[in-house]
Order: structure tokens, then sequence, then C-alpha cells
């Protein structure tokens, strides 16, 4: 007999009277905000696609609004990793409820310490081109660290570290609408920036849905977007991380203007009359674009350009146009 790709969790109090009953509220210092509606956490959770017999972290759960959606769908595991220890209760109720069918582990933490290679150390690895790992990472994240988070998690994607050390791991994860929009942002969009190129150079993107703040308690200024990251196969860059980043910062300080006033800044002030055009000119990319209007693959180019620019002038990669102007001012 097959086993069952799903279960039905055991009668529980809801969400909305375990707040009530343990005084939770949430708090405005760590971004959150309570899903209270079964409907739109079951709508998340299936936007991660096949996750039964699966390993999954979930980020963030709080109460536990979404984790009850991941264990009605029987991961083999299911690892919650929970900043504030006030929440306790109502996780370790869930962990009980659902004993026989998952195995539910409780991380009372910080997800950006998090060590996914012991929380996942008895999952299976995939080779990086072969089909995607069985692990997932879920979450309504917290405002506040949601930009910061991804950045790191992109880091440790292009290094092929941390939850990508298994292989290509998804993630399903919930941002506010505007920063949901910069991430998926095709070039010329008007949210198109620095988060939308690094995001696209590394993973596929999609904005599945939008969750009105309405659906939240308390209800936040915005609404929310759900999207899924699946790293690519081959990533549209193969450089060092920090190398890209620089090179994308720099471009985008200067949204508004043609892309060659921000290139100039990756160079010293006395090299920039040789190098800048030449930055151009190896990537063959046209110069007198804005930012936003250079494709995800003209700037892949751009960056390899300032590699090898880098490797003729040593002294041009550890430049930092910001450093020097802060010398200057002192």
């Amino acid at each position: 007999m097959a086993a069952a790709t799903s279960f039905r969790l055991p009668p529980l109090p809801t969400v909305r009277d375990l707040i009530k009953l343990y005084k939770l509220r949430a708090l405005r210092q760590l971004s959150q905000n309570f899903l209270m509606d079964e409907r739109i956490t079951d709508k998340i959770v299936k936007a991660a696609g096949k996750i039964h017999n699966h390993f999954v972290c979930e980020v963030g759960p709080g109460p536990g609004s979404i984790t009850r959606s991941i264990l009605k769908k029987a991961p083999k595991k299911l690892v919650v990793v929970e900043k504030d220890a006030r929440f306790l209760p109502t996780l370790e109720l869930l962990k009980e409820a659902s004993g026989s069918h998952v195995d539910m582990v409780i991380e009372i933490g910080d997800i950006r310490s998090y060590n996914f290679e012991v929380g996942f150390e008895k999952a299976p690895s995939s080779d990086w081109f072969g089909a995607p790992p069985p692990i997932h990472l879920i979450g309504n994240l917290p405002f506040s660290v949601s930009t910061n988070l991804i950045i790191r998690w992109l880091e440790a994607i292009s290094e092929k570290k941390s939850a990508w050390s298994f292989g290509r791991t998804s993630m399903t994860l919930t941002f506010q609408k505007e920063v949901a929009e910069r991430i998926v942002a095709p070039v010329t969009h008007k949210q198109r920036c620095r988060l939308s190129v690094m995001c696209q150079m590394w993973c596929d993107v999609n904005h599945k849905f939008t969750i009105p703040g309405k659906a939240f308690v308390p209800k936040p200024d915005v609404d929310v977007g759900v999207v899924t990251l699946h790293p690519l196969k081959y990533p549209l860059v193969n450089l060092p991380f920090k190398m890209v980043e620089k090179v994308l910062r720099t471009f985008f300080n200067t949204r508004q203007k043609l892309c060659n006033k921000g290139a100039d800044r990756l160079f010293p002030e006395e090299m920039r009359g040789e190098l800048g055009p030449k930055l151009f000119s190896l990537a063959d990319v046209n110069y007198r674009v804005r930012p936003f209007e250079i494709t995800t693959e003209e700037y892949a180019r751009i960056c390899f350009a300032y590699k090898l620019i880098c490797e003729e002038h040593p002294e041009v990669e550890d430049y930092n146009f910001r450093a020097t102007k802060k010398t200057v001012a002192v």
C-alpha cells in the first residue's frame, strides 16, 4: 500500500486561540506579523511543490500557522527555526500532535547562524546538475531581515555551501510586496535594482501570488509577495560573489544616470579615463544606458570584464570609492 502523502492533524486549538491563551503579541522590533487564514498558508506550502517525505526548514514559524500546513503534507523531517522563545509552547504542541508522522525539530535561534549541514545531515545529496535534492526552505520572513537574508543565501548558493551543499535546494519565501517585485523585476522595470540582478544571476525566480496586508495580524502597511527561488544549474556568472556584488552595487548607486557614471567609480580616479571605456568595450555593452536598462546577461559580461581588468591591474580589485570618499572627507 502506498504511503499517504498527507495526514490530518488531531483537533487542536486554533492559532488565534493559542495567541490569546499564551498572551502572544507581535513584536514590532522583530517585524512580526501573524497569518491566520489556513487557506493562505496552504497556498504558500502548495507553491513549494512536492514536500511529502522531503526535508523542510521553516524560517520564523511564529505561533505555527504555516507549520500546520507543512505538517499536513507529511514531510519526512521538519526543522523550524524561531528566534522568539515565546512561541515554544505552541510549536511543541504541533510537534507532539504530529510525532507519529513527522520528525519535527524545534530550534530556538537566529536563522542567519543556523547550520543547515547539521540540521539536514541525514538528507540525501544531489548532483548540482541533476534533480534538486528533497530539501525546501519555506518561511514568512520578517521584513527587517528579508533582504539581508536572501543576499546571504545567494552567496551560499554561489559557493554551493550551507543548504546548497546538498544540491539546488529550493526556497519559497514571503517578502514585502515591493521587495518581491524587485526580486523578479525584468530589464527596464521601475523596480529593477541590484537585488533583481543578483537573484536572477543565480536563481530562477517567480512571484507566485500576493497576500493582502489585511490577512496578517497586526495588519502591516503593505501587502506581501510569495516568491519561489530555484537555483540555476548554470548560474549566469561564475565569479566570486563579493566581486559581483561590488560591481552591481557601484552601478546601481547611480541608478538614474548613464551607467558609465557609476562604472567609473569602480576605478581610482587617475585610471578612469582608460579603464571605464575599456570595461564596456570588453563586455560589449552600451554605456549610454541607465543601470536598470542593462540585461542580467550583460551584467554577467560586465562582471567578467571587471575581473579581467583586475587581473591586469591588481590594485583595482581593492579600490573602494566610498572608503576613499570618507578618507578625503576626514
